[in-house]
C-alpha cells in the first residue's frame, strides 16, 4: 500500500513570532534549545520587560549556540525581525543613529528567534537618551579575588548610598560579580552621573585599597575587585535583570533581596531552569518598588563625594 504523504511539522509560534530551527541547541551542557529559550522569555516576560522596553539595547547573539561564533549587535541593519523595532535617536554631534528597541512580548520572542543570549540595555530610554534614569556599579572580581570580597563591596555600596539618601538594589550578574543598581530621576547628564559613580567607587577603593580598585588597568586588578563605574556613559550598557548569559549552564542575572546576599549565593547561582520556579515561589519580587523610586542626584550628594555637578 502507498504510504501517506508526510507533511513537515510547522515551526512553533510564540506571541505570533515563528521560531526557525526551534530544536537548535544553544546551551550544550544541558541541551537547552532555542524553543526553550523562547519559552523562558515567555515565562518571565512580566519580570524582564520592564527592565528593557523603550531602551536602546546591545545584544549578544549566538545563533548557533554559545560555543559557536557569538557577536554583539546594536542595530538591526537591514534585518527585518517581527516584534523588534529600529528607532533613530539623536546624537550629540547633531546626527542620529538607529538602535534596537523591544516594546512587548513579541519583541522579546524576536530576540530568541535571533539567538540572543544576552540583553544589555542602556541606562536611559530612547525618548531621553541623554539623561540616565539608573546608574550601575559593577563589582568585577579580578584574578585571585574571593567571593566574600564581592559581597562585602556590594554591602558597602548599599550602606554608603543609603547614607547619601539613595535607595539601591542588588543582582547577580550570571557571570563573576554583582551589580548594585540605583534608580535616579533623569535630570542629570551622563558626565555628571559617571562622575558621581566614579567618586563613590573611588571612596570604596580608598577605604580598602588591598581589596578594591577603581581603575580598569589589568595590572591593577590582580587580587582585587574592580568597582566598575564605566557602565554609566552614553552608549554603555549593563546586563538586564532576568537576562540569560552566554555561559555554561545558562546562568541568569537575577535580582536579590538585600538580606539574601551572602557568601552562599554565587553570581551564577540561578539559571534558565531555576529562575521561573524561584519567581513562582516568592511572595513578592526582590526589586518591588524599583520603578516607583524617584530620587534625584542632588547638588549636596555630588558635593559630598567630590563630583562635579552640571
Amino acid at each position: 500500500m502507498p504510504q501517506p504523504a508526510r507533511h513537515p511539522t510547522s515551526p512553533p509560534k510564540i506571541a505570533g513570532i515563528v521560531l526557525s530551527h526551534p530544536e537548535r541547541v544553544l546551551y550544550p551542557e544541558q541541551g537547552t534549545t532555542k524553543r526553550q529559550l523562547a519559552e523562558y522569555f515567555e515565562e518571565v516576560a512580566d519580570h524582564i520587560l520592564p527592565h528593557i522596553t523603550n531602551r536602546p539595547l546591545s545584544l549578544l547573539r549566538c545563533p548557533r549556540g554559545r560555543e559557536a561564533a557569538c557577536f554583539f549587535q546594536r542595530r538591526l541593519d537591514h534585518e527585518s525581525v517581527p516584534g523588534l523595532e529600529r528607532v533613530a535617536i539623536a546624537e550629540p554631534d547633531g546626527g542620529s543613529s538607529d538602535v534596537v528597541v523591544v516594546r512587548d512580548l513579541a519583541g522579546l520572542i524576536g530576540l530568541a528567534q535571533l539567538g540572543v543570549l544576552e540583553i544589555h540595555p542602556w541606562g536611559a530610554t530612547v525618548t531621553d537618551p541623554d539623561h540616565p534614569d539608573r546608574l550601575v556599579f559593577d563589582l568585577d572580581p579580578g584574578e585571585g579575588t574571593v567571593w566574600p570580597d564581592v559581597v562585602h563591596g556590594a554591602r558597602w555600596l548599599h550602606e554608603r548610598l543609603a547614607a547619601l539618601g539613595l535607595q539601591s538594589f542588588v543582582r547577580t550578574t550570571g557571570g563573576k560579580g554583582l551589580h548594585v543598581v540605583v534608580p535616579i530621576a533623569p535630570t542629570r547628564d551622563w558626565e555628571t552621573v559617571r562622575a558621581f559613580a566614579h567618586a563613590v567607587a573611588r571612596e570604596l577603593a580608598a577605604e580598602y585599597p588591598l581589596r578594591y580598585v577603581d581603575t580598569p588597568r589589568r595590572q591593577a586588578r590582580v587580587d582585587k575587585v574592580f568597582v566598575d563605574y564605566l557602565r554609566n556613559a552614553r552608549g554603555a550598557s549593563a546586563i538586564a535583570s532576568y537576562s540569560p548569559r552566554a555561559r555554561p549552564h545558562a546562568p541568569v542575572a537575577t535580582p536579590l533581596f538585600w538580606p539574601e546576599l551572602s557568601q552562599r549565593v554565587g553570581s551564577n547561582e540561578f539559571t534558565i531552569g531555576t529562575v521561573p520556579d524561584r519567581l513562582a515561589a516568592l511572595r513578592a519580587a526582590p526589586w518591588t518598588g524599583f520603578f516607583e523610586v524617584d530620587q534625584p542626584l542632588t547638588n549636596a550628594m555630588l558635593a559630598e563625594v567630590g563630583a562635579i555637578g552640571h
